[in-house]
């Protein structure tokens, strides 16, 4: 019988046998390397460190929640899901250390003024705390298993315990990511409050220094010299009538044109046809003074919160200024709508285009302003034009209520009228 070929394969490289009894392939060699031996370490520091845990978490838990029938049991119960997080954070740094686990650090509770009852309530309600006594409360069993295991293998197990050591604390890598690691959502969210209240506080701060630089370098210094004229105006009152009413008329002059300079320092802050008459009218005077034709359409059926009407029209504002002084543009539009709990603005003119968020300090300015308030802001502005500039605003309502839908969702596309 002729014997089946084999599938061709690499050739297998034979070692040889020192004993002269052919050659062999290489022995099977588990390495027990400086990982594997933290791997071992952390399973058999799972034991003493859990029962720490444990007993906290049951001696907190039954005195917290059976004292919440009097004063002291909810101060009590917070003070003790405080002490979790602080277990938490270390499992997480051990995590780090032999498993090599890179779990991040969740935000400490707030520390407003907002009064000891909310700031108890808080801490009661606090997700990381509670995952980290339930966290607790499994590895008791799960340390008792792995530190048996394991110093079972290391007599009894020695050829396998790298794979088996490798098993367990893969599950206690996931226990820690799912257990201890913060809610990404939540953190998110966090991080982004944050920052905006920096943006916030940072626009503030600026708004003030522009007012104030306008007020003395403009009205202020024009009714010193309005002061100094009709002290002048006064001496010669006597001796040259004549020259005492030219000063006059000349001090009448600089009041107009300080009251104008204060009217329109005050338009900047807040102008008043936006508060009389909305959007539509406002919009239509900031149209008039574009040095570019400009058709405004205003689509609203209410107004709304004075706060979110205030930052459209400063918006559009803003864009019509960068229209009349780099667009080159013939023509521009403005459409202000609401759609699905959103106040939607846009600006179009067809202009050069090439105008970005990175091509100057005022349109990033205008992007974090509406980032600070949960907003959006969409350039699309090719070479050679047209410009189209979308700007969304959560919807809140003359009473302060925000529209269910208002918040964006996670990598919503903006989408324009034109």
């Amino acid at each position: 019988m002729t014997e089946p070929l084999s599938p061709p394969g690499p050739p297998m490289t034979a070692v040889p046998d020192p004993a002269g009894h052919g050659d062999r392939p290489p022995p099977a060699r588990f390495a027990y390397d400086a990982h594997t031996w933290k791997e071992i370490a952390h399973l058999l520091a799972n034991l003493p460190v859990s029962l720490i845990g444990f007993v906290y978490v049951t001696a907190m838990l039954f005195t917290g929640v059976g004292l919440t029938v009097t004063v002291i049991g909810f101060p009590l119960l917070a003070a003790g899901l405080t002490g979790a997080r602080l277990l938490g954070r270390m499992e997480r740094a051990r995590a780090r250390k032999l498993l090599g686990v890179r779990v991040e650090e969740p935000s400490r509770l707030p520390r407003g003024s907002a009064g000891f009852w909310p700031r108890l309530w808080m801490a009661v309600k606090d997700p990381v705390g509670w995952r980290t006594v339930l966290y607790e409360l499994i590895r008791l069993p799960w340390g008792i298993l792995t530190f048996v295991v394991t110093l079972t293998g290391l007599f009894v197990l020695w050829p396998v315990l790298p794979f088996v050591v490798r098993g367990l604390t893969n599950a206690d890598r996931a226990m820690v990511r799912g257990l201890l690691s913060p809610s990404d959502e939540l953190e998110r969210r966090i991080a982004e409050l944050e920052s905006d209240r920096g943006v916030v506080v940072d626009t503030a701060a600026a708004d003030l220094r522009r007012i104030e630089r306008d007020l003395h370098d403009g009205a202020q210094a024009r009714l010193v010299a309005l002061a100094m004229g009709l002290g002048l105006a006064k001496e010669k009152l006597l001796e040259d009538p004549d020259a005492a009413a030219t000063m006059v008329e000349e001090a009448h002059g600089e009041v107009k044109l300080a009251l104008q300079e204060l009217r329109d320092l005050a338009r900047g802050i807040h102008p008043a046809v936006l508060t009389d008459r909305g959007l539509d009218a406002a919009l239509s005077s900031v149209a008039s003074r574009c040095t570019v034709p400009v058709k405004v359409t205003v689509d609203l059926d209410e107004r709304p919160a004075a706060a979110i009407e205030g930052i459209a029209y400063f918006t559009v504002s803003e864009l019509l200024q960068n229209v009349s002084k780099h667009s080159g543009a013939r023509s521009s539009a403005v459409d202000v709508w609401r759609s699905e709990g959103r106040l939607l603005i846009q600006v179009w003119d067809d202009g050069r285009g090439g105008a970005s968020l990175d091509g100057g300090t005022g349109i990033r300015g205008l992007a974090d302003r509406l980032g600070a308030v949960d907003g959006l802001f969409v350039v699309e502005s090719p070479e050679g034009g047209p410009t189209t500039v979308t700007a969304e605003l959560p919807w809140r309502d003359r009473s302060g209520a925000l529209a269910e839908d208002a918040r964006p969702a996670k990598g919503a596309s903006v989408r324009g009228r034109r």
